[in-house]
């Protein structure tokens, strides 16, 4: 399974797993394939959006972890000084929570349909909340 499809409301990206830099992120997110849930706009992020999860536990620690993410650099944040969630960067983005600066582990990286990011930012933006599935690719 070398790629990842990221559904997005009407929108289709594609992704690439980080193995080599984050390869426990990797093997334990890809277990929960295909995983479903909803993206709503960052509120301390800059130009990203986020799929809350509250105090799930995927059993990964710290790897491969920034702050400043680029669009299109998936981050998975494990939990600790605020709640775990996946960071969807879509522009200029410094990952932080309310409580300050935060990094997380970059392991997904979109490869197609980047040039598509800031409608999604439009969308989370102005319309709230969307539908996002992540489902595994041959």
């Amino acid at each position: 399974m070398a790629r990842v499809r990221i559904t997005v409301g009407a929108l289709e990206f594609v992704a690439r797993w980080e193995e080599e830099a984050a390869p426990k992120t990797c093997a334990a997110f890809r277990e929960l394939l295909p995983f479903e849930s909803k993206l709503i706009q960052a509120r301390w992020s800059g130009e990203s959006a986020w799929v809350p999860l509250g105090d799930f536990q995927l059993g990964v620690g710290f790897e491969n972890a920034t702050s400043y993410p680029a669009p299109g650099e998936i981050l998975f944040y494990p939990g600790g000084y605020s709640e775990t969630e996946i960071l969807v960067p879509y522009g200029p983005t410094c990952f932080a929570s309310k409580l300050g600066q935060l990094a997380g582990n970059h392991f997904l990286t979109i490869v197609e349909g980047r040039e598509r990011l800031p409608e999604l930012g439009r969308l989370v933006v102005w319309e709230g909340a969307q539908d996002i599935t992540f489902t595994a690719m041959d």
